[in-house]
């Protein structure tokens, strides 16, 4: 049986795994406040970046000293966030009838799993290339699936502005953050709010889902 048809029965007999894996996403936030409270010298979100709780060694890093000695943690969190976003988005997307434009949101948010699994795997302090595409995968598209889903699922009218306004404000910040603009927040907090959406909505969305999972007439009307 392809694995398509295995995940859709899965989904099938476990309607409420995809939210409750969508919603697992809360670890990322739980582990890097833990990796952080480790961190040397005190860690600030808005000097540091999120990579940072990774770097494997400690040293002075993009002039930044760095040292985290939790790094395995943060770098494992960063795994499963993408295998969280890429199996979560695989059963979700079994609930809704399928036109293109949910699909190629779903896709879209998928390649961010796909770069977080980079980010975890390729910490960056080691092989920078595979580093910052794995950071540039959900930068870009995961915030681009986050508008297309946002204007193409039949959900809540305030869920879809909050879904729209979240890939937006992270697409802007993304455009500061390449062009070295750090709106007084240092490069750590652009890059927070260019990150931080996608996750909080995949924490909402699943919380949404769960308590709609009785109306799935709703969900498939688009």
């Amino acid at each position: 049986m392809p694995i398509s048809k295995k995940i859709h029965k899965l989904q099938s007999r476990y309607p409420l795994l995809g939210p409750i894996i969508y919603i697992s996403s809360i670890q990322y936030f739980v582990i890097q406040y833990i990796v952080s409270l480790k961190f040397r010298p005190d860690f600030s979100i808005t000097y540091y970046t999120i990579s940072d709780l990774g770097n494997t060694v400690c040293a002075s890093y993009d002039k930044r000293m760095v040292c985290s000695p939790l790094h395995p943690l943060m770098n494992i969190s960063f795994v499963l966030l993408g295998l969280i976003i890429l199996l979560g988005s695989w059963l979700i997307h079994f609930q809704f009838n399928k036109p293109e434009r949910i699909t190629v949101g779903f896709i879209l948010f998928s390649l961010g799993g796909i770069g977080a699994i980079l980010v975890g795997l390729f910490p960056e302090n080691t092989i920078y290339f595979l580093h910052g595409l794995g950071s540039f995968l959900p930068f870009l598209f995961g915030n681009i699936a986050l508008v297309v889903l946002g204007l193409s699922l039949n959900v809540s009218k305030f869920l879809r502005i909050y879904t729209i306004l979240s890939g937006t404000i992270a697409l802007i910040a993304f455009c500061f953050y390449i062009t070295h603009h750090y709106l007084g927040i240092d490069e750590g907090g652009v890059e927070r709010l260019m990150a931080f959406p996608q996750t909080i909505w995949m924490i909402v969305f699943g919380v949404y889902l769960l308590f709609n999972h009785d109306n799935q007439e709703i969900l498939k009307k688009n």
